[in-house]
């Protein structure tokens, strides 16, 4: 007999059916044979649906199908999870690294290239193109760009640009950073911000508006390799964020600061304002008498709260981003030379975000050249 799959309607039926043939007295051979079915279908079909009617099989029906259309959903979700896992899609930044990770989920898991292309955020057409060739421009300017990471590990892309432009590159500063980021160059860690703490005046407090009128000035610390404190001074011009001075010595006091003045002032000239710390080297009645003699008024941060001197604290943590954590200094002397040679360099040649990615002394440069033609 030809086999036959039967609906549960019509399950149903042929059960109403057999209960009817049965009720009349025929044996259950003769109503199995009648119903073209075997006595253990009958049995098994009177277990399964006895009792029920052609719309609640109808119902179930559609209960199975929907719990199976449901159990492929999360099948499904689970599988992209997992394929998800492994991909790590926080790393998956350029279309040469979604392409990769589309062949490696479909070797992996034998999932087709559609469903691969969903999960990794990648284009079906994008990922059938093959990657352009790089041209001879293009590899040169990766190039540079690997050597100035190497000469400059701490400035990151976007200084990359500015000092692209300046060497003569035809590369704005998307295509850098695409470049940049395909060479799998980045600043080697990232310093956690400190949370701020306590209440203290505003950081624009006493803002200059030219050279010369305020001076920022802090200390930070380093050793030699025998193990020898060195203790740096550091003095920033606000406007300019000229780095005036970074003297070196093993211990630094209140006179030190005075000379540091002295020899500042000589060349310079006094300033309107000294805004420090409440550093005892600072409160001194030295540096104090010097201030009153030049004309100069000091204004004190509050104490525990080092974001109001803001801007020699953001130098001080760019010298120990960009310098100090890079050197090993054997003595006194190499640390003073060397140290001499950074500032210059950072005035000279570092960009500032805050002058429009000028350095320092170009920004003075056209902010007298602006004064000039004011006057004129």
């Amino acid at each position: 007999m030809k086999r036959r799959r039967h609906t549960p309607e019509q399950i149903i039926r042929k059960l109403a059916e057999g209960e009817k043939l049965l009720g009349e007295g025929k044996p259950i051979e003769e109503v199995a044979r009648h119903l073209e079915i075997t006595e253990s279908t009958w049995h098994r079909w009177r277990n399964q649906y006895g009792g029920m009617k052609a719309d609640d099989a109808k119902r179930l029906k559609e209960l199975e199908k929907e719990n199976g259309r449901l159990k492929r959903i999360v099948a499904d979700q689970a599988l992209d999870i997992d394929m998800l896992k492994e991909l790590n899609p926080g790393k998956l930044l350029t279309p040469d690294c979604r392409r990769r990770a589309v062949v490696a989920l479909r070797e992996q898991f034998g999932v087709t290239e559609r469903r691969a292309c969903r999960v990794a955020g990648q284009p079906r057409s994008t990922q059938r193109l093959k990657p352009p060739i790089p041209s001879d421009e293009e590899l040169a300017v990766r190039a540079w760009l690997r050597d100035f990471a190497r000469r400059r590990p701490r400035w990151g892309w976007r200084r990359a640009a500015v000092e692209a432009k300046k060497a003569g590159w035809r590369a704005n500063h998307k295509r850098i950073h695409r470049l940049w980021i395909a060479e799998g160059l980045r600043v080697p860690y990232r310093k956690r911000k400190k949370p701020l703490r306590g209440i203290g005046r505003p950081v624009g407090a006493m803002c200059p508006i030219r050279p010369n009128v305020v001076w920022a000035m802090d200390f930070c610390f380093d050793q030699t390799s025998d193990g020898r404190m060195l203790k740096f001074l550091n003095v920033v011009d606000e406007f300019t964020r000229e780095a005036l001075a970074t003297d070196v010595e093993r211990s630094i006091d209140a006179d030190g600061v005075v000379r540091c003045l002295d020899r500042l002032a000589a060349d310079r000239g006094a300033p309107v304002y000294v805004r420090f710390d409440n550093g005892p080297e600072f409160i001194a009645h030295a540096v104090a008498d010097w201030c009153r003699f030049n004309g100069t008024g000091t204004v004190f941060i509050d104490p525990g709260s080092p974001w109001q001197n803001a801007w020699v604290e953001s130098f001080n943590g760019r010298m120990r981003d960009e310098h100090l954590n890079g050197q090993q200094f054997d003595s006194l002397l190499e640390a003073k030379i060397v140290t001499e040679d950074w500032r210059i360099d950072y005035n000279m040649n570092r960009p500032h975000s805050a002058h429009a990615w000028l350095t320092p002394v170009e920004f003075v440069e056209a902010w007298l050249h602006r004064q000039a033609h004011q006057l004129a």
